[in-house]
């Protein structure tokens, strides 16, 4: 499975997204939208808008949180293969 995650270092929700990531040991390549040249572009031409954090797992964009319930874990740990306590 390849997971490229899009972020930036002040995004709170990025951070619980790679903490997540790191807990489940599922490796992944971190895009600083802010450090990269074109990355923000990337994220608003897949997704419509520039919302990070956002997942892209084996070439499929998701956005792994949502305004107002933060990171979506069960949703992320069914489609990733993860347990969640």
């Amino acid at each position: 499975m390849d997971i490229t995650v899009y972020s930036a270092s002040w995004c709170r929700d990025c951070r619980e997204a790679k903490k997540f990531l790191d807990k489940h040991n599922l490796p992944y390549t971190e895009i600083d939208i802010e450090q990269v040249p074109g990355a923000a572009y990337a994220v608003e031409s897949n997704v419509g808008k520039r919302a990070i954090p956002q997942f892209v797992i084996d070439g499929k964009w998701i956005q792994p949180y949502k305004a107002g319930r933060g990171f979506l874990y069960e949703e992320m740990s069914t489609l990733l293969g993860v347990s969640h306590p």
